[in-house]
């Protein structure tokens, strides 16, 4: 792993007229680096893996701030440029599957397109490439599978297609939001682990966006903490779970469920944490 960022982003605001969504996010990966983004929903974590793809809804844009990926402002990008770099520079994994998936084409179509379209590759590569992709991620039978449509599948089979597709062209960094979250906990250990040797052997940089706490702590190396639209912490998750700063990030901690907590002690109320001085 390099100290190079793959993906810079500095004093990023994205808003909508009259608002700020996403506030002054300072975050960086490197190569084959696994960040975990974690907070509450509508802490703004999904909205800003959206502006990294440039794919924020009307009337939410980027108002100020840069984004660097592999060098190049991705900000000021033409959408010629957008399209190639996405799915080769940076590919994204929604949190629903049903969204990322065309319900008339066959799972292995769309791989093959994702394949195709970074790739100077005949079809027939680009299908074996789609059939090994489907067995990376554990799809029994891929072979056979390749040819079904996305409505055969099963909720977590779709997450897992998704992620295939998403590793399709081998991109830079990988934004993974909620990648895990309709799979069975063995399914979920899978994929973690091969997200894990992605990283390590192709030096993927992986943005985990997440709200599993014990999640973050067994598979990234660094934690940014989000709340209200900002990064109020950042630290390497050892430091995030044994010694956090935010009072916020604290009562993150404090609100889990454990079987050592005394169930007479009221759970943190999250609403009650003061916004940090700084």
């Amino acid at each position: 792993m390099t100290d190079t960022p793959v993906l810079d982003i500095r004093d990023l605001t994205v808003g909508v007229p009259g608002r700020d969504l996403v506030r002054g996010v300072h975050l960086t990966l490197s190569a084959g680096e696994k960040v975990g983004l974690v907070g509450e929903s509508g802490s703004g974590k999904s909205l800003l893996s959206l502006a990294v793809m440039r794919l924020n809804p009307p009337p939410t844009r980027i108002t100020s701030g840069s984004i660097r990926l592999a060098g190049r402002d991705h900000v000021t990008a033409s959408e010629k440029e957008l399209q190639q770099a996405r799915g080769a520079a940076v590919a994204m994994v929604y949190q629903d599957p049903l969204t990322s998936l065309n319900p008339v084409r066959t799972v292995g179509h769309q791989i093959v397109e994702a394949v195709r379209a970074h790739a100077d590759v005949s079809r027939a590569a680009a299908r074996r490439r789609a059939v090994d992709l489907l067995g990376e991620v554990g799809i029994p039978d891929p072979a056979t599978r390749v040819d079904a449509y996305p409505h055969e599948f099963s909720g977590g089979m779709r997450q897992r297609v998704v992620i295939a597709m998403a590793l399709a062209a081998e991109p830079a960094v990988l934004i993974a939001d909620e990648p895990t979250t309709a799979l069975d906990v063995t399914t979920q250990a899978r994929i973690l682990t091969l997200l894990d040797h992605i990283a390590d052997e192709y030096g993927t940089a992986v943005l985990f966006i997440t709200h599993d706490l014990a999640v973050a702590a067994g598979f990234c190396r660094r934690v940014e903490v989000m709340r209200h639209g900002r990064i109020v912490e950042s630290a390497p998750t050892a430091e995030i779970f044994a010694r956090p700063r935010h009072p916020y990030t604290r009562g993150l901690l404090d609100a889990l469920c454990t079987l050592e907590v005394d169930p007479a002690r009221p759970l943190a109320v999250l609403d009650d944490i003061e916004e940090d001085p700084r």
